[in-house]
This record gives structure tokens, C-alpha cells and sequence, in this order.
């Protein structure tokens, strides 16, 4: 009798679940840039990282500088508090035995049941050449640690955040561009919050080419991930022990114009995806002037529920990054033009 009751409160809360999944429309409930031109002083900003740090607080961080890979290139931040963003203040440059070098990619990643936040990101004149950093605040990003190569061979997440599964097992997105142009995507994984870190590679036996991996988890714990790529798909890979091994690529019915997302699982089981919907054009930045929300229930096909940009050539909105906050708010921010970082929050 109770296996029935148990078996019967199962399908209940399963049928509810999938009614909630089936009847979700997001929303956009505020649109607003993080800063003006008047407040900065670089000409240029891309790549853009966000933290929920407590209730209705939000930090977030970009390079910024002359243009990308530039050498005055820096990493700036901006803290949510109050309702407004504060000005943006500088929080690490790239600056190794006195001479200056770019800096990319910043991301922001709290380990769970701590108090340090840490920021990794990249010293070096491109992708193909450059090393993974990281610094540490224990005052939710008012002040910063002094910065600290990573491991040999350790890039830290290339540009998504890592996921930190139940057992504390820290799977860090990450992936490689060679001097060659070849793409592959990995994982760094760590037992010990960030002291230590293991490689697994993702399929890398194929010509797919992919990088800037995210992950989700499935509810039947399978971890996924999901990556730009040369393909002019979104290319996905699953794994059913935690990371360590890894099934073939596959195909999304997504589109990618050779263009980074980032993608998460929502409170209520659904996958959210931020992409721009077109195919790769003739230069590396065609195909970033739209740029929309999808959602799947499977991580496998897609249904577009937002559109966050339709705009005309030339212009820019890319790199997304996603999170959802304590109170079940979904926050979006991402390169607007190179000129400003826009953010984004639907419900």
C-alpha cells in the first residue's frame, strides 16, 4: 500500500511538473545597459560574466579596452545593489614582469557552501596563445585577491561557468584553439573546490570542430554540453558518468554563425538557451544583429520563445551568459555593439 502511495504522489508531481513545463512563457521584465559611454573610459567591451551574490544583488564583469586583444585591454565590473548598477571599477589587468598583455574572457563562479567568489579569465595576446588566471574576493567583489596563474595545461572556463553537481564534483566548461585553427572542446573537473584539476576531453577523435562548451544536467543525471562551432549548428555531446566519458556529437536544430551562448537548466526542469539564430557568413562577426531565447525540454530541439535583439548588419549583440537567482529570476547580459553590455531579466 505505500509503494502505491508512493508510486502515485511520483506521477502526480511528474504530471505537475510537465503542465508547468508545458505552460511556461517567459517574459521580459526590464531591459537596461549596465553602463553609459560617458561612464567609461574604453572604447570597446565584449564578453560579459554574471554572479548572483545574495538577494537582488548581481556582480557582473567584461574586458575592456582600445579593442579586442588589444594590449590595454582589462577586466572591468559592475555591482548591482540598490535597484541601479554602480560605476564600473577595474579588478584585474594583464600585466606580467612589468609588460602588458590582453586580457579575456572573465568568469565568475562561486564554489557552493563558501564565501569566496572567485574570477578566472586569460592573459595572452589571442586564444591560441593565452593562460588561465583567476583571483579571489571574500566581500562579494568590493575588493580582490592578488592574481594567480593556473595549473600548466589548466585553462579554466573559457568563457561559460562551471557546474558543481551533487557529490561536489566542479565541472569546468573549457576548450582549446590551436595555431592551426583546430577547435576542441573539454572539461576541467575538480574534487577540492578549485585546488586541483583533471582533463576530460570531449570526442576529440572527430573533425567536429567546437569550443566554449556550458553544461547542463539532466534530471537522470546525464551531463550535457552544448557548444558554439564551425558547423553552423549548436553541437551538443552527452555523458552518463558525471564527464569522464563522453557519446559522439550531435546536432541541435539550432543555428550558429560561429557565435558563443550559454545555456541553463531552470528551476522548473526546462533547458534556456541564448543564441543568435543564423549560419556563419563571410567574416568571423556575421550573423550576430539578432539575438534569441530558446527552450527544450530534451537539450536536443529547440522552440524560440524571445526575441532580446532583431537587429540590421553590422551590428553586434553576442556572448551571452545566463543565471538564474534565488527568487527565480532569470538574468541575461550580453555585448551590445561593443559599446555597452546590456542586461536582460525575465521571469
Amino acid at each position: 500500500m505505500i509503494y502505491i502511495k508512493r508510486n502515485i504522489i511520483l506521477y502526480i508531481f511528474l504530471i505537475l511538473v510537465l503542465n508547468s513545463c508545458n505552460s511556461y512563457k517567459p517574459r521580459i521584465l526590464s531591459s537596461a545597459h549596465i553602463f553609459t559611454e560617458s561612464q567609461v573610459s574604453f572604447e570597446q567591451c565584449h564578453a560579459s560574466t554574471l554572479q548572483s551574490i545574495g538577494k537582488d544583488s548581481l556582480l557582473a564583469a567584461w574586458f575592456g579596452g582600445t579593442h579586442e586583444s588589444n594590449p590595454d585591454v582589462v577586466i572591468w565590473s559592475s555591482l548591482y545593489a540598490n535597484g541601479k548598477w554602480e560605476s564600473p571599477v577595474q579588478i584585474a589587468d594583464g600585466i606580467l614582469d612589468g609588460q602588458r598583455h590582453a586580457t579575456w574572457n572573465p568568469v565568475l563562479f562561486q564554489y557552493p557552501s563558501t564565501d569566496t567568489l572567485f574570477l578566472y579569465y586569460k592573459i595572452g595576446p589571442n586564444p591560441r596563445e593565452w593562460r588561465g588566471y583567476s583571483k579571489y574576493s571574500l566581500d562579494k567583489g568590493r575588493s580582490w585577491s592578488p592574481s594567480n596563474p593556473l595549473a600548466k595545461g589548466i585553462l579554466g572556463p573559457i568563457k561559460n561557468k562551471p557546474v558543481t553537481l551533487k557529490n561536489g564534483l566542479v565541472l569546468s566548461p573549457s576548450s582549446t584553439e590551436s595555431k592551426e585553427e583546430v577547435w576542441k572542446a573539454h572539461l576541467e573537473i575538480s574534487h577540492d573546490h578549485g585546488k586541483t584539476w583533471s582533463i576530460s576531453k570531449i570526442r576529440q577523435d572527430t573533425s567536429i570542430q567546437v569550443i566554449q562548451p556550458s553544461i547542463v544536467q539532466h534530471r537522470d543525471g546525464r551531463v550535457q554540453v552544448l557548444c558554439r562551432s564551425k558547423e553552423n549548428k549548436v553541437m551538443t555531446a552527452f555523458s552518463a558518468d558525471q564527464g569522464m566519458t563522453w557519446g559522439p556529437w550531435q546536432a541541435t536544430n539550432l543555428l550558429n554563425p560561429n557565435s558563443a551562448t550559454d545555456a541553463i537548466r531552470l528551476n522548473n526542469g526546462l533547458f534556456m538557451i541564448v543564441y543568435n539564430p543564423a549560419v556563419a557568413g563571410k567574416d568571423w562577426w556575421e550573423g550576430r544583429t539578432q539575438l534569441h531565447v530558446a527552450t527544450s525540454k530534451d537539450g536536443l530541439q529547440w522552440e524560440d520563445v524571445l526575441t532580446l535583439e532583431n537587429g540590421i548588419k553590422g551590428d553586434e549583440y553576442s556572448y551571452p551568459t545566463i543565471i538564474q537567482d534565488e527568487q527565480g529570476l532569470i538574468h541575461i547580459t550580453y555585448t551590445w555593439n561593443r559599446k555597452g553590455i546590456k542586461h536582460i531579466v525575465i521571469k
